[in-house]
């Protein structure tokens, strides 16, 4: 019998619940198993080569997702939703594939024996809701974690330690971790922007160093400027100093030669004008009104351009001159600085009314730094700015001596900031290492087993009857943190998981008899022991656990209950000829 979609559309493909299930199914598992092998310090890294034959190399899950070419319509799905994740809190990639690959494989064995997938997502839900209320109470909080650098040093590292070699982690994450602290203004929100990431392909990945300050990737632009200057005032500015053509169409019109000679003066003297503005300002400033010494060198960053004329006239005065500064670098500048960024220099010699003697300071529209200087790297040139009295901007100088080494890097570098900042906007940490899995595996099934408390009863009413066969799944999903970091460690899965449940059963009977809180247990992945998280430093983000855990619960809910596979959109192509265009199948 047609199906009412084959009624309505003769053209129409579609496929039946059991196979819409198979289908999801297989590929959150196969996009799993592409993933699976990456998570945690310990795993592999995957070579993603290009159709021109372009390499990348990378144990990213974000990067991964976003360079595969995924041709599966749910594998898309999750990929997108992974995404997202990664996005909005800077991590949990590869957890939500993982996650949400597992919750599918565990329903499988229910929905093979003939439950029905919406008894599985409602106890999915009430799952969540209890792994959500586990996570309020397991988390650690810290409310002046912004004031302890080591801790913050220690979630980094662990951010950083999933992606870099351990002695490169061990040496990005002060660097990480300072690059966010010069940023920081109280309790204002963070502006990751604020910190530069440049990169320099020369000498080796351990020589990248924070730049408390600013590098611009361009240098001079004449041979007789200084490439080096020390206590200098810094001038930003978006003035041009070159002859410009008028915005509107115009002409100029003379009788004879003399005339034409006049209005090219004219136009000389224009530019000239501003340029002798800013020379004089700089011996206002830069010079010892007694003694006639110079106290101080001049740097002069213009966003606009700077005719060869006028970079000749500011050399010969001792400034140093860059034009056409990229507008990012403009607005850092003032931030790392100091001083405004002028648009004008009719009135830098101007007193104001009302100012006399000692109350009027120039130089306050002026940035200082303490070290200015240039260095060329081939053709390529950088400045650099440091020494700067208060900055709330920065620069990491990657080096590396390939792209490929540098690419690695930055990825790392943004994952670890975004940590950071995590922890600082959260002011509260949770133990890593699975150890937040293990507990909440511990605590469904305390809710869900056979033997549940009352007080569980009364606190998850629904979670009754058949529900309770999707809370067990959903906790034996849960597992596949701790079970993929004991694979990728080359461990056995089987008896380290057993070694941990037996551990946090033990720590919840301590912590019952004693009346306090059970003690977090991880997975060490050098030795395959049992370990203590906190003490070992390891920290988890607690937005990006919740995230996970909602994002992938809500993902696998949806795909359970597809019920039909269809291809009938509009942009369907027919199965016999004529037209229409190619899509991507529709789900329902």
């Amino acid at each position: 019998m047609a199906s009412s979609v084959e009624a309505l559309n003769p053209n129409a493909e579609q496929m039946s619940r059991e196979q819409a299930l198979k289908i999801n199914s297989e590929a959150a598992k196969g996009l799993q198993a592409v993933l699976k092998s990456n998570l945690g310090p310990r795993g592999t890294i995957k070579l993603l080569v290009g159709g021109a034959g372009q390499l990348k190399i990378t144990k990213d899950g974000s990067c991964l997702l976003s360079e595969m070419q995924i041709m599966h319509p749910t594998a898309t799905l999750i990929a997108r939703a992974a995404n997202a994740t990664d996005d909005s809190v800077g991590d949990g990639t590869t957890t939500s594939v993982l996650f949400t690959g597992e919750l599918l494989k565990q329903a499988e064995r229910y929905l093979s024996d003939g439950l029905h997938p919406r008894i599985l997502v409602d106890g999915f839900d009430q799952a969540r809701q209890v792994v959500l209320d586990l996570l309020a109470r397991f988390k650690v909080d810290m409310p002046h974690i912004a004031d302890d650098r080591e801790t913050l040093c220690r979630v980094c590292h662990t951010a950083l330690g999933t992606k870099l070699r351990p002695e490169l982690a061990e040496q990005m994450k002060e660097i990480v971790t300072d690059a966010l602290l010069t940023i920081r203004r109280g309790d204002q929100p963070i502006d990751l922007h604020m910190v530069e990431i440049m990169h320099m392909q020369h000498r080796m990945d351990t020589d990248t160093r924070l730049v408390k300050g600013l590098v611009l990737d361009h240098g001079s632009r004449h041979p007789d400027m200084p490439k080096r200057v020390q206590n200098a005032y810094i001038m930003t500015c978006n003035v041009s100093l070159e002859y410009e053509k008028s915005e509107v169409s115009s002409g100029f019109y003379y009788k004879d030669a003399a005339e034409r000679e006049k209005m090219v003066v004219h136009e000389r003297k224009f530019v000239d004008d501003k340029v002798d503005q800013v020379i004089n300002f700089m011996k206002l400033v830069c010079f010892d009104a007694s003694t006639g010494a110079r106290i101080r060198e001049f740097v002069l960053i213009n966003m606009k351009g700077i005719d060869p004329v006028s970079l000749d006239k500011l050399a010969r005065a001792g400034i140093l001159a860059l034009r056409r500064a990229k507008r990012r670098n403009m607005e850092r500048l003032t931030l790392a600085c100091g001083g405004v960024q002028l648009n004008s220099f009719d009135d830098l010699l101007a007193r104001p009314e009302g100012a006399a003697g000692e109350t009027w300071r120039p130089d306050e529209v002026l940035g200082k730094a303490d070290l200015v200087y240039e260095v060329s790297l081939g053709e390529e040139k950088y400045t650099f700015v440091e020494g700067v009295e208060n900055p709330t901007s920065c620069t990491i100088l990657v080096k590396g001596q390939n792209p490929h080494t540098i690419a690695q890097m930055k990825d790392a570098i943004r994952d670890g900031l975004r940590a950071v900042k995590n922890a600082i906007d959260d002011k509260a940490l949770v133990p890593g290492a699975g150890a937040f899995e293990i507990a909440a595996y511990h605590e469904l099934m305390r809710v869900a087993g056979p033997a549940a408390s009352k007080d569980a009863v009364e606190k998850y009413p629904g979670i009754t009857g058949r529900v309770k066969l999707g809370v067990r799944a959903y906790a034996e999903a849960m597992l596949v943190v701790p079970k993929t970091l004991a694979e990728n460690s080359g461990f056995d899965v089987l008896d380290t998981m057993l070694k941990l449940q037996e551990a946090y059963s033990d720590a919840v009977a301590k912590a019952e008899s004693a009346g306090g809180k059970p003690e977090a247990v991880g997975l060490d992945l050098v030795t395959g022991q049992v370990c203590a998280p906190a003490l070992e430093g390891i920290w988890d983000n607690v937005n990006v656990k919740r995230s996970v855990v909602s994002l992938s619960t809500v993902l696998a809910g949806q795909l359970l209950l597809v019920d039909e596979l269809m291809r009938a959109g509009r942009g369907s192509r027919p199965s016999g000829g004529g037209g229409g265009g190619e899509g991507m199948g529709e789900e329902d």
